[in-house]
Formats: C-alpha cells, sequence, structure tokens
C-alpha cells in the first residue's frame, strides 16, 4: 500500500511486496527461488492484448541429466539440497517487471525490504515453527544455515526482532553497483540484472554449488550441479496466456509447465453440466467438481511439462469433443481410479508402482514440495498476491521456492538456493523428464479473468495441489452463486488428493511400506478412496450437536478476530 501511496502503479507495488516477503516469510519464498506472474497492462490496450504471462521458472543446469542423478543411485532428485536447484528465477522476473510495466527506481522497490532485513521485523509463528523443526538438521548438517536462523544458538521467538543483515548488504550491494549506471531507471535496472547474473550473485552461487557437498533428504551428501553460467545464460521471457471461455468470462492462465491449465481443464468439464441455482455447499456441487477434478488432474499428469521440450496437446485438451467424451466418465458415484485421457501420440504412462526394497532418495526422511520435515522436505505451501491499482492495471503472482528449510544458506549472500528440480522424473520419455535447460512442472499458479472481454479479476492462493482447486471452487462460486470473492475465505473450501502429488508421489507412493501412500489402495496397486481435506475451521459436515462450540484460545501473538470471538461465546457456529 505504501508503495501505491507513494504514486507507484501495481507493477511497482508488486516488486515492492515481493522483496519484501523474501525477507518477512523466508519459510515460504526467497530469493534463490521462482515465479510465474500474469499481468493486465491498461496502456496496452484492451481484451486479451493487455493480457502477458512472465515466465520466471529458471531451468534445470546443463550438466543437471538423467544420467548423472543416476549415477549416483537415485532414482528421483532430492526435496533438498544441492541437487533440486535450477536457475533462480525471481530476481530477473522482479526486474522485468519493473523496467517494462513499472514507474518507479529500483530503489524505491528495494527500501522495505532492505530496512526489514537490517533493522529487524517481527518473526511470524509459521517461521518460528519451521525453523523449530529443522533446527537439528542445521545444526548437524548446515551450519550456514544455523549462522542465520538460530541467533544465540537458538530459535527466535515468535514476534521477537528478526534481521537477516547479510541479505540486506547482498541487496544493497546490488543497489549500489546499479546505481553506478547513472541517474536513467531504465539503466540501473539493467545494471542490477547484470550483477546478479554475471557478477558476484552468480559467482558466489557457482562456488557455493563446486565446493560444498550438502546432506539432502537421500541420507546423503551432494555437490550442486547449478554453475554461473546456467545463471548468465538464462532470462526471464514474457509469453502468452493460456486461456479458456466460460460464458462471459476468459479465465487465463500460464502454460503447461505450470499447473495452470489444470483449472481451464476443471472448466472445460464443468461447463457442460447444469449449475443454475446451485448450492455450493451441496453434495451435488461438491461431487461434481470433485469429479471434474480428478480427471483433470490425471491428464496434468500425463500430458503437462514444458512445451520447448514436449508437444502438450492443449487445443485437444480443451476442446468441446475431448471433455464432451470425458463428462461422461462423471456419474453419481465417487471414482476411485486414476483415469487420464488419451490423445495418441502425445503423453506418458503415469507409474503407481510398488517396489520392495528401500528407495535411495525417499527412505525414512522424506521427499517434497513447499509443512516441513525434519530433514527440510515440505508440502503444500507458497505466498501469493494480486495487486489492482486505480488505473486498472492488474498483476497476480505466487513467489515460491528458496524457502529457508531448502539448502543451506549460502553464506556470502544470506539466502539459499531453491529446489523445483525435484519436480522431474529421471524416466526418459516423461514430458516432465529432467534434461538441460528445461522448465521443471511447478504446481504455481496465477490467475487473471476477463469479463465481457475487460480486465474483470485477479486471483490465486498458496497451497502447491490446492492452488487450482481453490481457485476453481472460488470462480465457479462467485459465478454461479455470486459470492464475492473477499468472503470466500470464511466459506467452506476442500482440497483433493485423490490423484499424484506433483512433486514425484508416484515415488512417494512406491518408497512406503507395502506400498501405502496416498496414492495406494489396499492392495498396493490402485488409488485409495479421495478423502476431502479439512481447510482450517470450516467444514463442508457438521459436527455433532455437543461439539459445534468452540472454547478454546485464540493463537499466541495473534489479535482475536470477531470471527474467533464469536465461536468462543457460541455466537457462531459450525
Amino acid at each position: 500500500m505504501a508503495t501505491l501511496e507513494k504514486g507507484g502503479n501495481a507493477f511497482d507495488a508488486a516488486v515492492a511486496a515481493a522483496f519484501t516477503l523474501q525477507v518477512v516469510e523466508p519459510h515460504l519464498n526467497g530469493p534463490g527461488g521462482d515465479v510465474p506472474v500474469i499481468l493486465s497492462d491498461v496502456r496496452k490496450g484492451t481484451g486479451m492484448g493487455k493480457v502477458e504471462v512472465i515466465c520466471g521458472q529458471g531451468p534445470a543446469p546443463a550438466k543437471a541429466t538423467i544420467a548423472h542423478y543416476r549415477s549416483l543411485g537415485l532414482d528421483m532428485v532430492p526435496g533438498t539440497g544441492l541437487l533440486a536447484a535450477c536457475v533462480p528465477g525471481m530476481f530477473d522476473t522482479w526486474m522485468m517487471l519493473l523496467r517494462d510495466y513499472g514507474t518507479m527506481k529500483l530503489s524505491d522497490v528495494l527500501a522495505p525490504a532492505i530496512f526489514y532485513a537490517s533493522q529487524g521485523h517481527p518473526l511470524v509463528e509459521r517461521a518460528n515453527a519451521t525453523i523449530a523443526t529443522v533446527e537439528e538438521l542445521f545444526r548437524k548438517h548446515w551450519p550456514t544455515s544455523a549462522a542465520v536462523y538460530l541467533p544465540g544458538g537458538k530459535v527466535p521467538a515468535t514476534g521477537t526482532l528478526f534481521t537477516n543483515k547479510t541479505m540486506a548488504e547482498t541487496y544493497t550491494r546490488v543497489l549500489r553497483e546499479a546505481e553506478s549506471a547513472g541517474a536513467d531507471r531504465v539503466k540501473q535496472i539493467e545494471k542490477a540484472r547484470l550483477t546478479w547474473g554475471e557478477g558476484f550473485v552468480a559467482e558466489a552461487i557457482d562456488r557455493f554449488c563446486r565446493t560444498q557437498e550438502v546432506m539432502d533428504t537421500s541420507g546423503e551428501r551432494h555437490r550442486g550441479v547449478l554453475t554461473g553460467d546456467d545463471i548468465a545464460g538464462w532470462e526471464a521471457h514474457i509469453e502468452a496466456p493460456l486461456t479458456y471461455d466460460y460464458g462471459r468470462y476468459t479465465v487465463c492462465k500460464p502454460g503447461p509447465w505450470a499447473q495452470g491449465p489444470v483449472m481451464l481443464q476443471q472448466l472445460a468439464l464443468l461447463k457442460g453440466l447444469d449449475f443454475k441455482d446451485a448450492d455450493p455447499t451441496s453434495a451435488d456441487f461438491v461431487h461434481l467438481l470433485v469429479e471434474c477434478s480428478k480427471l483433470a488432474y490425471a491428464d496434468r499428469e500425463k500430458f503437462y511439462g514444458d512445451p520447448d521440450f514436449a508437444e502438450v496437446p492443449m487445443a485437444t485438451l480443451l476442446s468441446d469433443a475431448y471433455n464432451d467424451a470425458r463428462r461422461k466418465l462423471v456419474t453419481g458415484e465417487a471414482s476411485l481410479e486414476q483415469r487420464p485421457g488419451s490423445v495418441e501420440g502425445f503423453g506418458a504412462v503415469v507409474k503407481l508402482r510398488r517396489q520392495d526394497g528401500a528407495r535411495h532418495a525417499v527412505g525414512g526422511m522424506g521427499a517434497g514440495e513447499p509443512t516441513v520435515g525434519r530433514m527440510g522436505e515440505v508440502r503444500g505451501d507458497t505466498v501469493h498476491f494480486d495487486i489492482v491499482d486505480q488505473a486498472g492495471n492488474m498483476v497476480s503472482a505466487t513467489p515460491s521456492g528458496g524457502w529457508l528449510q531448502s539448502s543451506p544458506v549460502i553464506p556470502e549472500l544470506g539466502f539459499c538456493l531453491g529446489t523445483r528440480a525435484q519436480m522431474f522424473w529421471l524416466e526418459e520419455g516423461h514430458p516432465a523428464a529432467l534434461a538441460p535447460g528445461k522448465r521443471p512442472r511447478t504446481t504455481l499458479s496465477p490467475t487473471l479473468a476477463l469479463r465481457d472481454g475487460q480486465s474483470y479479476m485477479a486471483w490465486g492462493s498458496p497451497g502447491g495441489d490446492q492452488q487450482d482447486q481453490w481457485t476453481t471452487q472460488l470462480f465457479m462460486r462467485h459465478v454461479h452463486a455470486r459470492h464475492e470473492p473477499a468472503g470466500g475465505d470464511r466459506r467452506p473450501g476442500l482440497a483433493l488428493r485423490a490423484f499424484p502429488d506433483l512433486v514425484l508421489a508416484a515415488h512417494r507412493a512406491a518408497g512406503r511400506a507395502g506400498g501405502r501412500g496416498p496414492a495406494a489402495g489396499r492392495d498396493g496397486q490402485g488409488a485409495r478412496a479421495p478423502r476431502p481435506r479439512r481447510r482450517g475451521r470450516c467444514r463442508l459436515v457438521r459436527r455433532p450437536a455437543h461439539r459445534r462450540r468452540a472454547r478454546r484460545p485464540p493463537p499466541p501473538c495473534r489479535r482475536q478476530s470477531a470471527r474467533h470471538a464469536g465461536l468462543c461465546r457460541g455466537a457462531v457456529r459450525y
């Protein structure tokens, strides 16, 4: 808000917010991570012509080959450590957004982040919990992370002022070198990009990956394969969005290198169903959403990948003929099967298999995406923001990766690298198979919609695989039940896990005893019955009468909300 109040536009505010989030929510994102951005710029006219996607997903390093990882005895990319690092995409993406769409200088948008990193910010509850969870890992194996996140040798308490002075010094140096290019705003931004991609930042990353052997979720130590040349050879770029028309609305998403098209596939299936006067909390409404989600996510597993490396038949997957046939699979009964569609010549077989013996990259330590385990493995969370300014500019972004639990802090920089390469399959022929220069298939999925040809709505959510379930639910409720998005978080929501987790759930399931896991059935072969996950305090199923009143104190270090106060005195019921 401060950036908007100072005269900046939505894009300036997005860049300032993004850098600040790296500092104040380091357990959810960091400078070494990645980000897709979707935006609408009023200066570029009306309609689809002004909607663009900035791809801030860095690719796999040149030395990241299936053969290399197999030679290390791995059958999946570890979920933490240096082997899972792709080229960091955050910084260059924000510089492109600021240069081409913003109006402010680099110093204006970096000032809040530098201030909070150097002077301190109140540590949020989840950051404290995350640090406490990986405390032992930091002490035993990642001392550079312990130096930053265990000040005084202790886990910092929630609400205490937390600093990361090394990160502040990194951004201060970038800014100082940028300003050496003169007073011109664009020249400063270009100098900052050069400093990051070919200067001291890239050099420090290169040196750390070459010289350090880091403990990861395989239970072994490995050096990284990311180099300075990989960083210097990549830059963020602009793409056209993938779109789908749903009534008066045109929904825009990033392409199949991200998860975004799975929302469009859900809409293509749902469009042929009758939702007139539907109750979004009714069993019928939820059933149709869930069954269509299963079909769309099954296709994600089979077909999606970087379209620069694998042809993805999106035109077919979104066509009426394809979805008319797929929709016939939706009956009055919940399906317990993984049922991807068939497009001749495209896709790969999704193997949910049982295998005896231990698996190197799973073991007892798990693996996964951004809740967090003791070895840094994480599952399903990140940050998201949407900004609209008074001129009508819109931007939706989901920065993620490079969180504090992903890999050790690079001591000269004050931040760690991301682990997005864990999304790759070490299986030749799969659309999401690992290859040098290839973008990993990510869950990050910002959304923008037009109504009657005009920019109308920007939205999204953290949550890994849940992102395009929750965004679809919000959209359907808004369109068919006229629910205002601002109240969406107070209404019941659900999350489905009746499909492989994008972070190699087939491997996770196979690594568990007897093949039991999120994708394993009673016989260890098929999919288990779906079980909608509870989200917050909202439930689709009412509690028994004798348990409906909540009588618990508010969370520590948080203000008591009006809703919570109502729950405690029995004024609000589930």
